[in-house]
């Protein structure tokens, strides 16, 4: 055989082709291929070879072909055979290449159907001969003509032939790739094209894993031919069903307690994050594909995962797509909140979409996910958190200033769009160790420099970093050190958070907490008044946190971070023993603040108490140094009034008082450090044997001392008339003097001594009939002081201050309730009664109760001992509610008729008041123990119902309580009705209805019951009924569509307020009584509102449609639509509209009193126009993709917006501008204002509500012309002329003005000049504008036609009219 292999390659290096040629010709084709293969395993020659073989086979000769055609069917196998060494295959296929294009056609036909049989059967393993294929193809292409079957194709068609059927074929998936690879130097049509990338998207399930990243490489490369977006969707729901499989393996792996899953977690999102890498690197060579991928999310974020998050993070890396990347995910995630939010709240949308997709939920993944090394994701998760939290962060209110206290429950969406950026950053804190110093650094930065605005929520990403990562950010102390150097300078409320954040931080490092007492030293003598005070707030933090050796350990006393969560080397001088030392020095320091404004030294009084229960071993300088502080305004003569010295109290700068000292604050934290420290001593030591006799003493010493002053002041206030503190009925109180200012610190100063002294004493009192006395001689003083200032409040120009917070604790408040309302103990009846028989005094405990509950509603917090706890303050919650339930269930309103003669609230409303505000406050700061207050209400001993455990019947246990309640006030009669009482009733049981499940019975009968009240009471009270009404709404949204409703409600209002044609009577019609002439403006304005709202929903679902219907182009089109199988959500839309046309149609013939009313009518019309619009628009949309012909449904919508409810707008229009606003007869017209009347047609005039209206309405007649050309349905035979709305002339006005002036002549040729005149421009305009002139047309209603005073009224036309109509 090596003989004739040397013979061919020596006959084709001589010049004799002839003798090569005969040469060949003598060899048989299997000594042919027999020296090719040899020559191919060996290595040796066989390019020379083939060359030779090429050259002495003429392609003009029939046997020179086919002796090349030889050669290429035997070397391609042979090259995929893996026999052969790679460069020598290399080497064959290259020769074949270079003469591929002499072959003719029939030869090239037999080549491509041997590549297409070879890749169906799985042969083309090796790839490597594959990258003949496509030159194969392109010289196939380039043939004329070629036999196919019984005819001819030309060589394109034969090649798509080909393509078609190879990828109509089934692929091996070990030559995937190769093919991929291949077809990209393959020229390909736009349908060719997307046939193969649907066949090969199609077989990345048959691969496997770690082939995915490769395919997804050389797709990318491959859509530079086209088809980019469908390349970009094919690998995101790849990846996309990926994760949802893999999740459901791990789902149902936990459940049956399976470890086995068919693809490894790790290993996917190692994969994911390869293929991530290839998109990006492939979007920064190709921008086209980078818009193309954008552009796929613009429109819905449906198709979202955690995959194509990381995606877009990864992708925000490139400059050019940043900002785009983050407005987009921003709009995706603020949308998606508010859709959640939108079907939350409505019964209707959940039936009709019950699934929602959480785009936080899939960022939240994509954090978990990029623990797998995905490096290139984690900076763009950074900037995403911080931009959700800077755009989305709580915004400073009026004037710069801040609400108070931060939300514990995020509702809105910018919100839970804020608190979503916060988990990221958390969580992206915890996981990743290379973005831990920026995330510190970056908030540490925004606490520093935003202090124009809120940072709370910045301040709760910090306190959760330290405490899920203490010793990491130990690590970066450094940083927490540069920022302290910035304390004095932030605003109060940062440094209280920041301080509060850091203090688990400051019991491990000795550095951190040298670094802070240094600042904080330098900053109590700052010149800035906030500086100061944010050193007694760290200093008193540190107090409270760093335990002397020996504090009594109080059950309230928690550390905020226990020894498990640091393990650290603690130096020595950091312990219990030595922390001493370093409490006394800060209290010296403190001591310093005595002499400072009264703000520093109402922080201090207001923190000494929880130093105390913290660190009970420093008791004795605290009382001490309290001890001394009261010395100085305590008067020691005991014969002289007052016992209080006011003067020091008050300073002077200029003609400006200034109050110096609060002095009541300063007795009351005196007062409460005395009883909590008597109180733990004798729980602590009930034998007082006394161990330590030398501390005993001292601190009987400074106890009694404290005990005696506190006695004499409480004999001796008892004693001081007003006038010996300069305060009578003469005094000026104005805020507006000096004189005024100094009384009313006094006033203040003085009622807090006698609330203070009033809390003490009944504490100490254990019930003495004469202590309680004495305690009622003080309340005494007190109320009349009180009524004082009361009375002055309202007179002068400049208004007196508010009535001061009450000085009583939230405890003390809770025990003095429960004493006046709910002690029945047989030993204390006695001296309870002298308390009881108080009316005033009962109301002010009530007041003080209801004041305290509205402080904790607004800041989360309330003055006085315990304030500042959260679990404390809820128990204290609890023990008012049940006895403010029990006062007002067990007490009627009957026995207190002598109060309400009085111009102020019973006490019955009052304990309701409280229990509204108690149950907001919980459901506002306390989300999660609302069931927990409501178990804690034991309300009746004789009613054991809610034993049972269960919530939800413990919840309508205490509703039906309310409802009860409620119907007693509405069975009487409208002159015993208390509308406060009853709105009240109404407010607390729209709050616990929340609480109800709406699928539960209970939450159905609560429906029944509200519609039954509103459909029975007929109270002319329009607050109750707005009230009521509102209530009404909230329930039926949670419940059904609420559109039924508001129909029945419109025909009550039309019925009500009457026709705004005079001459027509409306049938008296009544379904909910609760709507009259006094109430039925509110009911119409609530009725817009749940209008609105309605259309809100119809508007979601329509842009969803929308969407739904451009994705279904883009992809795959879907069957036409018939209109027997009408979308549900279309069915929806369209029966929601057509009830809420028929609603607005009984509105709008409505007499609606003049402004706002008629305003928001016209407003509401003009959006339902609008949304009509883009319903119109969505069915050309579908019309132009399906071809689909119009519901019969969608017909009646516009029949009925045409026929019925344009022509009655036009009318209102005329009417709304006319300033005529009173319908319903003559009495209705007497009564109304004229000057108010034509003030309101002036302001309706000045909107642009009606503007705004008439161009909503042509421009929804516009896109019905458009849709009846697509869909060739006429939908303008429904629709209306319009009235003129330009020019109008009352012609029966102008006739009866000449009838009346026919004697003068001159004045009839002007009034006929004018006539002329007239008719000339309102031609002109009809001409211009409109054609014509109609009356509208009135639909069919419930109104009853009337009788005409005048029965040519109606068929009368002006002769202006019928001249212009013959024009």
């Amino acid at each position: 055989m090596r003989a004739e292999i040397d013979k061919i390659i020596q006959l084709a290096d001589g010049d004799s082709t002839a003798e090569l040629q005969k040469y060949l010709s003598s060899l048989k084709n299997d000594q042919l291929i027999t020296a090719i293969t040899n020559s191919a395993l060996k290595g040796k020659r066989v390019g020379a070879m083939i060359k030779g073989i090429f050259e002495g086979s003429p392609p003009s000769s029939t046997e020179g072909s086919n002796r090349r055609l030889l050669v290429y069917q035997h070397c391609i196998p042979l090259c995929e055979s893996g026999d052969l060494q790679t460069e020598v295959a290399s080497d064959i296929i290259g020769l074949l290449m270079l003469e591929t294009h002499t072959l003719p056609g029939p030869s090239l036909a037999q080549l491509a159907s041997l590549f297409v049989e070879a890749i169906k059967v799985g042969k083309m393993g090796n790839g490597k001969s594959l990258e003949l294929f496509p030159a194969v193809l392109t010289a196939l292409a380039a043939c004329e003509a070629l036999s196919y079957g019984k005819g001819e194709l030309s060589g394109e068609e034969y090649k798509k032939q080909l393509i078609n059927s190879l990828c109509s074929s089934r692929w091996d998936p070990q030559c995937v790739i190769h093919l991929t690879t291949m077809f990209r130097d393959v020229p390909l049509s736009s349908e060719e094209l997307q046939f193969l990338v649907e066949k090969v998207l199609r077989m990345f399930t048959t691969l496997d894993l770690q082939e995915i990243p490769p395919l997804v490489y050389q797709l990318l490369l491959l859509s530079a031919k086209g088809c980019k977006k469908q390349v970009l969707d094919g690998i995101i729901s790849y990846f996309k069903e990926q994760d949802i499989h893999q999740e459901e393996e791990q789902k149902h792996g936990e459940s049956l307690d399976l470890q086995v899953q068919s693809i490894p977690q790790d290993q996917l999102r190692h994969v994911e994050g390869t293929a991530i890498l290839h998109i990006v690197f492939a979007i920064r060579l190709d921008h086209e594909l980078g818009r193309e991928f954008l552009k796929s999310f613009k429109t819905s974020y449906g198709d979202l995962c955690p995959f194509s998050v990381a995606l877009l993070l990864s992708v925000a890396r490139i400059q050019r797509y940043e900002e785009q990347v983050f407005d987009l995910l921003k709009g995706a995630i603020i949308k998606s909140f508010r859709d959640e939010q939108l079907q939350q709240g409505s019964k209707f949308l959940q039936d009709l979409l019950p699934g929602h997709c959480s785009v936080a939920q899939m960022i939240l993944d994509t954090v978990k996910n990029s623990v797998f090394g995905w490096d290139h994701v984690t900076q763009g998760l950074v900037q995403l958190g911080f931009f959700l939290m800077d755009t989305f962060g709580p915004k400073p209110g009026p004037f710069g200033k801040t609400t108070e206290g931060s939300v514990t429950v995020a509702r809105t969406p910018t919100q839970q769009a804020c608190k979503l950026g916060r988990q990221v950053l958390l969580q992206g804190f915890k996981i990743h160790e290379p973005m831990r110093g920026e995330i510190l650094e970056q908030v540490l930065n925004r606490l520093v420099t935003k202090t124009a605005s809120p940072v709370s929520h910045y301040l709760d990403l910090f306190s959760d970093i330290v405490i899920s990562a203490p010793m990491i950010l130990l690590e970066s102390s450094s940083k927490v050190t540069e920022t302290f150097d910035h304390l004095s300078y932030l605003p109060l409320a940062t440094v209280q958070g920041l301080l509060k954040a850091v203090q688990p931080l400051l019991k491990v490092s000795m550095s951190l907490k040298d670094a802070l007492i240094l600042v904080l030293r330098k900053a109590m003598f700052s010149s800035q008044l906030d500086g100061r005070k944010s050193a007694v707030t760290g200093f008193l933090l540190l107090l409270k946190n760093f335990k002397v050796l020996g504090s009594l350990a109080s059950s309230q006393c928690s550390q905020a971070i226990s020894s498990s969560q640091i393990q650290v080397d603690v130096h020595s001088r950091y312990n219990s023993a030595a922390n001493e030392a370093f409490c006394l020095e800060i209290l010296s320091s403190l001591r310093r603040c005595l002499g400072q404004q009264a703000d520093v030294r109402l922080m201090l009084y207001e923190g000494f108490y929880e130093v105390l229960r913290r660190n009970s071993q420093l008791s004795s300088s605290i009382m001490q140094t309290l001890l001394s502080q009261l010395r100085r305004y305590y008067e020691p003569e005991q014969d002289l009034l007052p016992p209080v010295k006011l003067e020091p109290c008050i300073t002077a700068h200029g003609d400006q008082i200034y109050l110096q000292e609060p002095l009541a604050h300063l007795v009351s934290c005196t007062v409460h450090c005395l009883l909590w420290l008597q109180n733990m001593r004798r729980s602590a030591n009930p034998n007082a044997d006394g161990s330590d006799d030398d501390e005993e003493e001292e601190e009987e010493g400074y106890q009694s001392e404290l005990q005696t002053i506190l006695e004499s002041m409480t004999r001796r206030m008892v004693k001081s008339e007003l006038e010996d503190f300069e305060l009578d009925k003469s005094a000026e109180f104005s805020m507006g003097s000096s004189v005024g200012v100094k009384n009313n610190i006094y006033a203040v100063l003085v009622m807090g001594v006698y609330e203070v002294l009033i809390e003490y004493n009944f504490i100490k009192a254990n019930y003495s009939k004469s202590r309680f006395e004495e305690l009622m001689q003080l309340f005494n003083r007190y109320h009349k002081l009180s009524e004082i200032l009361k009375e002055k409040s309202g007179k002068g120009r400049v208004p007196s201050q508010k009535i001061p917070r009450s000085l009583l604790s939230l405890g003390f408040v809770s025990t003095l309730l429960t004493a006046l309302f709910r002690d029945s103990t047989q030993s204390k009846e006695e001296a309870l009664s002298v308390l009881r028989s108080s009316g005033e005094f009962v109301r002010y405990a009530v007041s003080a109760a209801v004041q305290k509950i509205q402080q904790l509603e607004e800041t989360g917090h309330t003055d006085g001992p315990d304030g500042q706890s959260t679990d404390r303050t809820f128990r204290f919650l609890c023990d008012m509610t049940s006895v403010l339930m029990w006062r007002y269930t067990n007490i009627p309103s009957v026995v207190e008729e002598a109060g309400k003669k009085e111009k102020r609230s019973s006490l019955s409303q009052m304990c309701l008041d409280g229990l509204l505000r108690i149950f907001t406050t919980c459901q506002q700061r306390y989300p999660d123990k609302m069931s927990q207050l409501l178990s804690n209400m034991d309300v009746a001993e004789e009613n054991p119902e809610p034993e049972d455990g269960n919530v939800t019947a413990t919840n309508f246990f205490y509703i039906r309580q309310f409802q009860r309640a409620l119907f007693t006030q509405l069975s009487g009669g409208e002159d015993d009705f208390n509308s406060k009482e009853a709105q009240l009733l109404v407010s607390i049981l729209s709050i616990l209805s929340h609480q109800l499940k709406p699928s539960s019975q209970q939450f159905v009968q609560m429906i029944t019951w509200t519609v039954k009240i509103s459909k029975e009471t007929s109270f002319e009270d329009p607050a109750f009924s707005k009230g009521l009404l509102s209530l009404l709404f909230n329930l039926q949204v949670l419940y059904k569509s609420p559109v039924s409703l508001l129909l029945e409600l419109c025909q009550d209002i039309h019925s009500q307020l009457g026709d705004i044609d005079q001459d027509v009577e409306v049938e008296k019609q009544s379904h909910f009584a609760i709507v009259n002439m006094k109430t039925a403006t509110t009911a119409a304005l609530l009725v817009l509102s749940q209008v609105d709202r309605v259309l809100d929903e119809v508007d979601w679902l329509i842009a969803k449609k929308k969407s739904q219907t451009a994705s279904d182009k883009s992809g795959s089109g879907e069957a036409t639509q018939t209109a027997a199988q009408q979308d549900p959500i279309e069915k929806a839309v369209t029966l929601q509209l057509g009830t809420l046309l028929t609603a607005l149609n009984e509105l709008v013939q409505t007499a609606l009193l003049s402004g706002t009313c008629t305003i928001t009518l016209l407003r509401e019309l003009r959006r339902t126009y609008t949304i009509l619009t883009t319903l119109v628009k969505y069915y050309i949309q579908v019309c132009a993709t399906q071809h689909g012909m119009l519901a019969s449904r969608f017909e009646k919508l516009v029949k009925l917006s045409g026929s019925h409810l344009t022509p009655q707008c036009y009318t209102f229009i005329t009417y709304a501008q006319s300033g005529e606003l009173s319908g319903g007869g003559a009495e209705k017209k007497k009564k109304r204002n004229e000057v108010n009347s034509a003030a309101s047609a002036k302001l309706l005039r000045e909107t642009k509500a009606i503007p705004e209206l008439i161009f909503s309405i042509e421009q929804y007649e516009k896109y019905l012309i458009t849709l009846s050309k697509k869909s060739k349905v006429n939908l303008m035979q429904y629709m209306k002329l319009s009235t003129s709305r330009d020019f109008r002339i009352n012609a029966a006005t102008l006739d009866a003005a000449l009838q009346e002036q026919d004697d003068s002549l001159e004045v009839r040729a002007i009034c006929n000049w004018q006539l002329q005149w007239s008719k000339l421009v309102f031609v002109f305009i009809c001409f211009v504008d409109y054609t014509s002139c109609s009356i509208p047309f009135r639909p069919q209603s419930h109104r009853r036609q009337r009788s005409h005073k005048n029965p040519n009224r109606r068929s009368e036309k002006s002769e202006l009219t019928l001249r212009s109509s013959s024009v």
